[in-house]
């Protein structure tokens, strides 16, 4: 079910893809590509149209988020990762969908933006929807959520494994994934991935011409022990420029929540009347100079060059705060591959700056892509999908080496500042691994484990009411198990006693065929422990009939709840053990816990009666009955503290005190009354 509902899910998001594709193909191409001039390499182009266009697609952004779903906020990736860890998985359809929409407009308008981000926090909410549509337990409809974050990223970047693995490895900061998530992911991506090629084509990568390239000598690896840094302190400006233009646009509380967008766009446009390349979405700019044509007929140095590169890539990283982080629509993903292609550029034309002749072009050209994936792996803070998604949507699979060393680097330096505040550092950091090892016990043990095949309240459907009321055991609430050959009839719950117990005359008349319930849940010896709670929460009981498999009316035994609460403690006790005997250190809060237990309940509005005390000399070498710490002192020892920290509770009559003990005694209540040790 779970993977049928994935596929769904990554058909539809593809569909969704597909048409945002389309709109952003038709509105980048009739608006803000009749204004940019020609040439990626234009600088200082100064015109109202790059100047005011983005300011208009942040304003009607603003505006169709604030009528239509004023709810949403954040740029995708943290709003996927936030309904992951904090919502249950939930993450309605609506703030998506006109985030997508806003996106669109704000960068067919010159926009600093990139379409990934609403394209994450759909394809998400398009599996959360499934999720509930199909009403799937709250840890399969995080799987959906994930699973339709894959699909997008899949689709849009055309990478399939890489869009898998991004899914389960966004929700964390450390190299961690949700790997029940794992194969979802890969069928929601491939089926994204599959109905967007089919709408738009095979064959596109997002560089053309960087399929050619290959590693071919560890010498090659020396620029890109470098592009690694690089890319790695890039992120960090990102980060930086990127939270500091978002908290000044949220100090601006003033102002009303429309304007701000509009603010970061007239921002925007005005860096770009100085480099016209930050509007570029569309990786035209990093097209240019990976074929040359963007310098084959300049006479700038190589040195000009390097600048140049350099102030593109932190242009753009300002751009993009401004418009991402003033709170227009827009994702910050795939600015960052902008910033990473920008840095990999410098970096070649630093090195033919600085070895004339000596630096190959194809070199130049390999730093490009692999520096893409660079600030990708460092500001999403994903570094092992970072690689796949890098040689998968550039078709450069021949560097997937460097691209290795610079995906790693970049992120063990990055990293700290990553741009998706929602990320927790690993799984044992989610709210919703909080109860892991005991869910996994209970998944994992079956009801065959816990099984009371001789149920002692067990009575034929002929029984009276006198003869059910003899079979109550004291202190233990009842619940009857009707049998007749083999077979469960019915059960008889304590409510179903109270109806008929209050009146004596009807002990003999009735029997329990009358007042049994005949339609119970019952579960089988082959289901988990896991599923028989969800029963015991749906029913309110407190035993469940266990049933046969095959003869679903044959009954073999009962479960108790109770057996099931007892099998935690147990294990949760095991867990205690072998964690107390591999660490050590935890033993000091294990005693403190002791001691914080027997404060607890004792203590009255005078302060706590407990005290902790040395051994009294005179006491010294007595045994806990010989020394009469009661009517010598006013006392009772509660517990004795052993030299290596552990506790004898209750104290033992017969142990002799020593001066390195530790006692813990409970004062008389009486003021005055004893003579303190």
């Amino acid at each position: 079910m779970l993977l049928l509902l994935s596929a769904l899910t990554g058909v539809i998001a593809g569909l969704a893809i597909a048409a945002m594709e389309w709109g952003l193909r038709v509105g980048v191409s009739n608006l803000i590509g009749r204004a940019l001039p020609h040439g990626p390499g234009s600088v200082l182009h100064f015109s109202l149209a790059i100047l005011l266009l983005p300011a208009l697609g942040g304003l009607l952004s603003a505006l169709i988020v604030l009528v239509f779903a004023p709810e949403a906020r954040g740029h995708g990736t943290d709003a996927m990762t936030r309904a992951f860890h904090r919502a249950g998985g939930v993450l309605g359809l609506r703030g998506p969908v006109f985030k997508a929409l806003g996106c669109v407009l704000v960068i067919s308008l010159g926009g600093s933006a990139g379409p990934e981000g609403p394209v994450v926090a759909l394809g998400a909410a398009i599996g959360s929807t499934f999720g509930r549509l199909f009403r799937v337990t709250p840890a399969e409809r995080r799987t959906l959520l994930i699973a339709g974050c894959a699909a997008g990223v899949g689709a849009v970047f055309r990478c399939p494994l890489g869009g898998a693995l991004f899914g389960v490895s966004i929700p964390y900061s450390e190299p961690d994934m949700e790997s029940d998530a794992v194969v979802p992911s890969v069928v929601a991506s491939v089926a994204g991935y599959s109905v967007y090629l089919a709408l738009w084509g095979h064959g596109e990568f997002l560089l053309d011409g960087a399929q050619t390239l290959v590693f071919t000598s560890p010498m090659e690896l020396l620029p890109f022990l470098l592009l690694g840094p690089l890319c790695g302190l890039l992120s960090i400006f990102f980060g930086a420029s990127f939270r500091f233009i978002e908290r000044a646009f949220e100090a601006m509380k003033r102002l009303p929540r429309w304007t701000a967008p509009a603010i970061g766009g007239l921002l925007t446009g005005l860096t770009a009347c100085f480099l016209p390349q930050v509007m570029d979405s569309r990786y035209v700019f990093l097209q240019g100079v990976l074929d040359r044509s963007l310098i084959v007929d300049s006479s700038a140095s190589w040195w000009a060059w390097a600048a140049f590169f350099a102030l593109v890539a932190l242009a753009k990283c300002v751009a993009t705060g401004c418009t991402v982080g003033s709170g227009a629509a827009g994702g910050v993903l795939g600015p960052t591959l902008a910033v990473g292609g920008a840095a990999g550029a410098c970096l070649g034309a630093l090195g033919e700056a600085f070895f004339p002749e000596a630096f190959p072009e194809v070199l130049r050209q390999a730093l490009i892509p692999v520096g893409m994936g660079g600030v990708l792996a460092a500001s999403m803070r994903v570094p092992l999908a970072a690689v796949v998604m890098s040689v998968e949507m550039t078709g450069c699979y021949g560097l997937i080496v460097p691209t290795m060393l610079v995906c790693i680097s970049s992120y063990l330096i990055g990293r700290r500042w990553g741009l998706n505040r929602e990320q927790v550092r690993d799984c044992t950091d989610s709210p919703v691994h909080a109860a892991d090892s005991v869910v996994r016990l209970l998944e994992s043990t079956n009801v065959e484990s816990l099984i009371n095949r001789d149920w002692p309240q067990t009575i034929p459907p002929q029984a009276t009411l006198r003869q059910i009321a003899q079979k109550i055991e004291p202190g233990r609430t009842p619940t009857f198990m009707v049998v007749q050959r083999g077979q469960l009839k019915g059960i008889i719950s304590l409510p179903d006693l109270d109806r008929v117990l209050a009146d004596d005359a009807m002990a003999q008349a009735v029997i329990a065929d009358d007042i049994m319930t005949a339609s119970v849940p019952v579960c089988t010896p082959s289901q988990s422990l896991y599923y028989a709670l969800e029963l015991f929460r749906q029913a309110g009981l407190t035993v469940l009939p266990v049933v046969s498999h095959q003869h679903r009316t044959r009954f073999l035994g009962a479960l108790e709840r109770r057996k099931i609460i007892d099998a935690l403690f147990s294990h949760v006790g095991g867990l205690k053990e072998l964690a107390l005997s591999e660490h050590k250190g935890l033993l000091e809060i294990d005693r403190e816990t002791h001691l914080e237990q027997l404060l607890a309940p004792v203590g009255n509005g005078n302060g706590p009666r407990i005290r902790r005390l040395m051994v009294p000399l005179d006491a010294v070498g007595l045994s806990v009955r010989q020394s009469d710490f009661r009517n010598r002192y006013g006392m009772q020892i509660v517990a004795i503290e052993q030299p290596d920290g552990t506790l004898q509770c209750p104290a033992d009559p017969n142990t002799r005190l020593e001066t390195s003990h530790r006692l813990l005694v409970l004062m008389q209540p009486e003021p005055g009354s004893s003579q303190a040790p």
